[in-house]
């Protein structure tokens, strides 16, 4: 089935109009994850622990969703016509998303990775299509960013640089799906969201739409500037994204590598729940919310185990 283009559409996607566009193709299943309770771990807790699994998304992850509202606002304003190239800096999920949408949307990606990104993210990438440039693995995530900007810089007209870490379309992606969706499906219960802090879109789109129903908003960093949890950033030490706005969180709490990946192990064992080591850093917040509190509190999960199998996580 043919995809209607997007920039035939005269206002920013919505909802309605993203589940318009993406009909009948791998697209529409983006959302709508499952919210599951932790009956093990959260045992004798004040509060309980639910949790988001964003690995149940088609590409695998939470970022999935803002990778398509991107890609979409950058076709309705004409971007993406011709032989434009998507170019991103990414740690790894928002490549593999961009790849998934683009191959679905007949576009070509080139995505600024750091060469400590673990080899099952950056070969899902491939497998879609994406070219992976390769960057200083100790300048993290920082360093693919300042290479995606110097390759936009010397061709101007090749590239469109998304920009996931200043697009606004990645907070309302979150605003408009992943907020409503909790609020749903905990039928209004929810008291907590807990999420990890990378970009930042996720927790502020969704604390967008959550805040105002009386839900307080926990984000969650990494404890030191060097760290084992991909995707999350220690903001004290790494360039801020231009999206970020530390008052649109009540609560600001770390978690260290170690702990993170002990709970992430834990949610594998105990709950039958697979995820990465910054799912195990917002469920290690959540649980000692729920100690302490009344509640319901969700913890969000960016994305599945499977792609760190061959990093220290499952050694």
């Amino acid at each position: 089935m043919a995809v209607a283009p997007v920039h035939e559409t005269s206002a920013p996607p919505d909802a309605l109009t993203v589940r318009a566009l993406t009909r009948g193709t791998i697209l529409e299943r983006i959302g709508d994850t499952p919210l599951v309770p932790l009956r093990r771990m959260a045992a004798g807790l004040r509060g309980e622990v639910w949790v988001k699994v964003e690995g149940h998304n088609p590409g695998g992850s939470v970022k999935d969703r803002a990778a398509l509202w991107m890609v979409l606002e950058a076709e309705r304003q004409g971007e993406l016509a011709g032989r434009a190239v998507i170019l991103e800096a990414t740690s790894g999920n928002m490549g593999v998303a961009l790849a998934m949408v683009a191959a679905v949307r007949g576009h070509r990606v080139e995505l600024c990775m750091p060469d400590r990104v673990s080899i099952e993210r950056r070969r899902m990438a491939i497998a879609f299509g994406a070219t992976v440039i390769g960057t200083d693995p100790l300048a993290g995530s920082d360093g693919a960013i300042l290479e995606a900007r110097r390759r936009k810089s010397l061709d101007q007209t090749r590239y469109v640089y998304l920009d996931q870490y200043a697009n606004p379309a990645n907070p309302a992606a979150h605003c408009a799906t992943t907020g409503p969706e909790i609020w749903a499906q905990s039928r209004g219960l929810v008291t907590h969201l807990v999420a990890g802090i990378g970009t930042s879109g996720t927790v502020l789109g969704a604390g967008e739409f959550l805040r105002p129903r009386g839900v307080r908003v926990v984000g969650v960093q990494p404890d030191v500037a060097l760290h084992g949890l991909e995707g999350l950033k220690h903001m004290p030490s790494v360039m801020r994204p231009a999206i970020w706005d530390p008052s649109a969180v009540d609560r600001h709490e770390t978690a260290s590598t170690d702990e993170s990946i002990t709970v992430a192990r834990r949610l594998a064992r105990e709950e039958g729940v697979f995820c990465g080591p910054s799912g195990g850093a917002a469920v290690a917040v959540a649980l000692r919310y729920a100690a302490r509190e009344d509640g319901l509190v969700v913890a969000l999960l960016p994305d599945g185990g499977e792609r760190y199998l061959s990093t220290p996580l499952w050694e």
